[in-house]
């Protein structure tokens, strides 16, 4: 099997794959689909359902060298002729095999894929940094803020002096004890 059919094999056992019209046709409205394979014997019309699915919802369409049964058997199946790819990195890859091949036919497919996966990558290195920033803010413990000093200081302040036990005041008008 050629190494751009295991990637499809990856991303079926990944769960980034959509086989068949109604799956890919959903995943392409939803703008999770960022690539849609067709089989090199796919139909006229599943060419055109495809190619409206990927215009909808804002992803490449292309038609591999691959046969039905070919891309089946990668998918599990007995004969697949339309799936979607919906992981950025896993669809970069499988165009850039696919480009390695016939990069007249899928150059700038692969060119496209790549810079939409770096993007996708950059953002969720950004996730991951505000996450922990996040979590490092929320381990530390909550502290009052600092009381400013007054102007007198420390210095100017006179000690009341008690004059026997349980006087609040100087004049003595505090209770007794006997």
């Amino acid at each position: 099997m050629d190494n751009a059919l295991r990637l499809i094999g990856l991303a079926r056992k990944g769960g980034f794959v959509e086989v068949g019209e109604e799956p890919v046709g959903a995943a392409t409205r939803a703008h999770k689909a960022r690539l849609v394979v067709l089989a090199a014997d796919a139909a006229d019309n599943t060419l055109r359902r495809a190619a409206h699915f990927a215009q909808a919802g804002s992803a490449p369409a292309v038609q591999t060298p691959y046969t039905k049964g070919e891309l089946g058997l990668a998918v599990g199946r007995s004969s697949c002729a339309m799936l979607a790819l919906t992981d950025h990195g896993l669809a970069a890859a499988f165009a850039r095999k696919l480009a390695e091949a016939d990069g007249e036919q899928y150059g700038d497919t692969a060119a496209e894929l790549e810079e939409k996966a770096q993007r996708a990558l950059q953002r969720q290195k950004e996730q991951r940094r505000h996450e922990k920033k996040l979590e490092r803010a929320a381990a530390k413990p909550w502290a009052a803020p600092a009381k400013p000093a007054s102007p007198k200081g420390a210095e100017g302040r006179k000690k009341q002096v008690r004059k026997g036990p349980g006087t609040g005041t100087k004049r003595g008008g505090g209770r007794h004890v006997t």
